[in-house]
């Protein structure tokens, strides 16, 4: 606002794109080189990113060859493989490409064929007995995923999706032998109450596991194996019972519980009443939730992993919305299994924000009008689901984790409140609603985006395409009143779902930009985008921004066509450019 109420013909806004996009190059090149995101890299690779920066912001179309990315020798931080934290141990890949067919739903379950399942078992006993050779070891959070996927396929999946003759004679063939050399917590997920395997042993119906800890862990467990559900309070205790994990070594006997536990859970389809446990169970871990004085106020979520353009589309949208008064909240993580993509984090990082922000201080970040959003790590906000990163890598598929993060709540605000979030699977876009409306907002969005992303897409859907919710489905729900949160209710709530069509809005069909993983690429269209560049970035962000607002109710937004022009002049004033260099600049300025 001070800035067009006093026009400064040398500040960014007024200066021309290519003066303005320079200017901002040299400032971002300055502070990333400072800032590096990663304290191991040694002051000689600093230089060598902030030339690469260089490099890329200038050329915008240059390629990670051109640049030089891949030279070896160090830590590459412009591609997102390579924020893989190198502790972690990796995880054995003939038992995860196994975990990948069984550890999923009842329908979508693959059975193993005999060799697949005598290739499998035939690894684990080779691992547990010390005699691997040329492979990773089995850890124990995959040995708890695997077997206790087993489990509950024998107990409570349908025919189609049970142990397949070849899975069963693999196991009437090595079991013997392994029930020999596994751990006994193995034992008790592969057969809990003695009676899957055949060999009438006590080992599980006796198992209590190690310490107080452990039992409510494995009483609930129990249960999940069986093909059960929990309650609330239930799931929420053992949550808080075993997280956070204390490193990423994988080596306790509670990684292999907590395993099947979490992957059970997901397997099993969790109820309304297990997703809120997980959602709500580290809401204080940092003591109450902070109040925040907005009058409107954003969180949007995307998945953490990310593999191309869509990871950093929330960010821009953000970006674009403070421009107008909406502030916007983003959280996430630096790397996340099972893709491994690009982050928001990542990217941030690499222009040089501070990606270490506690939530009261971006809570001063929000409220600062010359930025007005603001980005929280997990690692800094939720240390315990954050301990969970090396876990679900070796889990392989997505936990119930995966759905309630992207509904965590760190600020409220006085103001009205809206979360949005993208989803991908059929199925949890009732369930997210389920969750922010449990958080007690006004309006609620989730979207079917790119990649699962909140990234509604200008392509054309394919005459082929699958069956189920098409990319760019919407449903939520906004408030008919201005009333506070607290009197909000079911009756005072329109609920509304429907596809967007990109085109019904002017918007040319485009493919989506590929970036192949790579972090600098990633910037190089967001920041082309931001300094007006058309193209099919620049439409994602302004159908993205526009038609959140329209969809949930916002001031100035109920013709489309006016939200759409006043995204459009965000970005072509100059306006969210010179936020995003403004957010970097505040984010190394607070204490």
């Amino acid at each position: 606002m001070r800035a067009l109420k006093n026009p400064n013909p040398t500040s960014p806004i007024h200066q021309s794109k290519p003066t303005r996009l320079a200017n901002l190059h040299n400032q971002l090149v300055s502070l990333s080189t400072r800032h590096h995101h990663h304290h191991r890299l040694v002051h000689s690779q600093r230089r060598r990113r902030g030339s690469i920066v260089r490099a890329a912001l200038n050329s915008p179309w240059a390629t990670i060859d051109e640049l030089g990315l891949l030279d070896a020798g160090f830590k590459n931080p412009s591609v997102s493989t390579s924020y893989r934290v190198s502790e972690i141990p990796r995880p054995n890949r003939t038992v995860l490409e196994a975990q990948a067919r069984v550890c999923t739903g009842p329908t979508q379950t693959k059975p193993l064929t005999e060799d697949q399942a005598y290739k499998v078992l035939d690894t684990i006993l080779r691992s547990v007995k010390g005699e691997l050779k040329d492979e990773d070891v089995v850890s124990k959070a995959q040995l708890g995923a695997f077997f206790g996927a087993m489990t509950i396929r024998a107990n409570a999946f349908p025919e189609a999706t049970q142990w397949s003759e070849g899975e069963k004679r693999a196991i009437d063939t090595l079991w013997p032998e392994l029930v020999q050399v596994l751990p006994h917590d193995i034992i008790f997920i592969a057969d809990p109450e003695g009676t899957i395997m055949g060999q009438g042993s006590s080992i599980g119906p006796n198992y209590v596991g190690n310490g107080t800890t452990e039992m409510r862990l494995v009483g609930a467990l129990r249960e999940v194996l069986a093909g059960g559900h929990l309650g609330f309070e239930e799931v929420k205790g053992v949550l808080s019972d075993v997280l956070p994990l204390e490193d990423v070594k994988l080596g306790k006997a509670s990684d292999s519980l907590l395993s099947a536990f979490l992957i059970g859970q997901r397997m099993n389809r969790e109820t309304d009443s297990e997703l809120k446990a997980y959602c709500l169970a580290f809401d204080e871990e940092h003591g109450s939730v902070l109040f925040i004085y907005l009058f409107i106020y954003f969180q949007l979520f995307s998945p953490y992993d990310l593999a191309d353009w869509s990871s950093f589309n929330s960010t821009l949208i953000a970006v674009v919305k403070s421009c107008y008064g909406e502030s916007c909240l983003l959280h996430g993580v630096e790397w996340m299994p099972p893709k491994g993509g690009v982050t928001e984090e990542q990217m941030l990082s690499y222009m040089g924000a501070n990606t270490q922000i506690s939530p009261s201080q971006a809570k001063k970040v929000l409220e600062d009008e010359d930025a007005g959003f603001a980005y929280i790590s997990l690692r800094e906000a939720r240390p315990s689901l954050y301990s969970l990163v090396a876990l679900r890598e070796h889990i392989k598929k997505r936990p119930p984790i995966a759905t309630s993060e992207k509904v965590q709540q760190f600020v409220r605000a006085s103001g009205r409140e809206a979360i949005v979030a993208g989803f991908y699977h059929e199925g949890y876009e009732d369930s997210l609603l389920m969750l922010m409306r449990r958080r007690g907002v006004h309006a609620g969005l989730v979207v079917k985006g790119e990649e699962g992303a909140l990234s509604m897409t200008t392509r054309l859907r394919p005459e082929n395409a699958s069956r189920g919710l098409p990319v760019n489905y919407c449903s939520g729900f906004r408030s008919k009143t201005n009333l506070s949160v607290s009197d909000v209710d079911g009756v005072s709530r329109e609920h509304f779902n429907m596809e967007v069509n990109a085109k019904d809005y002017g918007f040319d069909p485009t493919d989506t930009p590929r970036t192949d993983r790579s972090v600098v690429k990633n910037i190089e269209l967001g920041l082309a985008a931001l300094n007006g560049e058309k193209g099919p970035a620049y439409d994602r962000i302004v159908l993205n921004a526009a038609m959140v607002d329209h969809l949930l109710g916002c001031d100035g937004a109920a013709d489309i066509s006016s939200a759409i022009d006043r995204a459009k002049e965000a970005i072509d004033s100059g306006k969210a450019l010179n936020k995003i260099l403004n957010y970097i600049k505040i984010t190394h300025k607070l204490k």
